[in-house]
């Protein structure tokens, strides 16, 4: 599939601030290619390499108008693959990058959700469990945009029954982790997504990989392009401004080309 992707972040700085980017689709992503494209602003861009794990940032620093532009075309070839079957790793056995995505995070507060996981998907393992865990979701929270803010966490999300794509991937990571299996949180573009905007979703690791699950169910995974990933929504966001600034307009427009 060859999607062609656009992003506008339009925004007034009102204090000369820094301004960390993270909106370019990842090119050491498996699964998709970066044809073509790149990101413009209306001031200078440091790249600013990633640690670990997928995805690149660039930083700014502006005051007054800032405007950051973001077109590529991009081949996605992501196989459907049914995770039921898949086994989870055992802990000793897992790679020293997927380590850190079995524990709490500061919006995905796993260990209060360990009882509940044990008692509620017992009945069930490894890659059935991680889909069963996503129904769950699924069928008991109602997508309520304007529900969340950026201070929403997990356990919120369980008590409220209702949340926005973040709040959906948080809480489907907070139940792998309580079970013992890596997850971490992916910011996306997503194909036939309503209304267009950037998304967000999980990674499960299984079977020695990472595989994609949007518990939304809001956009086909086969048309996902992933941007960066991390422990929660405080390492996925695509724009942080250390200072203030006021938003003029935002725009994410997805098309696929085949």
């Amino acid at each position: 599939m060859r999607l062609s992707i656009h992003a506008l972040l339009d925004y007034l700085i009102e204090d000369e601030a820094d301004i960390l980017l993270q909106i370019e689709a990842a090119a050491d992503a498996a699964s998709q290619h970066v044809i073509d494209g790149g990101i413009t602003a209306s001031t200078t861009l440091r790249p600013a390499p990633v640690a670990a794990g997928i995805g690149q940032r660039s930083w700014a620093r502006a005051t007054g108008p800032f405007r950051a532009e973001y077109r590529a075309t991009v081949e996605v070839e992501r196989p459907s693959v049914d995770i039921a079957g898949l086994p989870a790793t055992p802990h000793h056995a897992l790679p020293g990058d997927a380590v850190p995505f079995l524990w709490p995070s500061r919006y995905c507060q796993s260990d209060q959700f360990t009882r509940f996981v044990a008692d509620t998907f017992s009945a069930l393992t490894d890659g059935a469990r991680i889909l069963a865990m996503a129904d769950w979701i699924h069928t008991q929270l109602s997508y309520v945009p304007g529900s969340s803010d950026a201070g929403t966490s997990a356990a919120d999300t369980f008590l409220s029954r209702k949340g926005i794509c973040r709040d959906y991937a948080h809480l489907l990571i907070s139940f792998a982790r309580a079970a013992g299996i890596p997850a971490r949180m992916v910011s996306a573009y997503a194909w036939a997504l309503e209304p267009q905007d950037f998304h967000a979703v999980t990674e499960v690791w299984l079977d020695g990989g990472w595989h994609m699950i949007d518990a939304t169910r809001m956009a086909p995974v086969e048309g996902l392009v992933p941007i960066i990933a991390g422990r929660d929504a405080t390492d996925i966001a695509f724009m942080t401004i250390f200072g203030r600034g006021v938003l003029r307009e935002q725009a994410v427009t997805v098309e696929r080309l085949d």
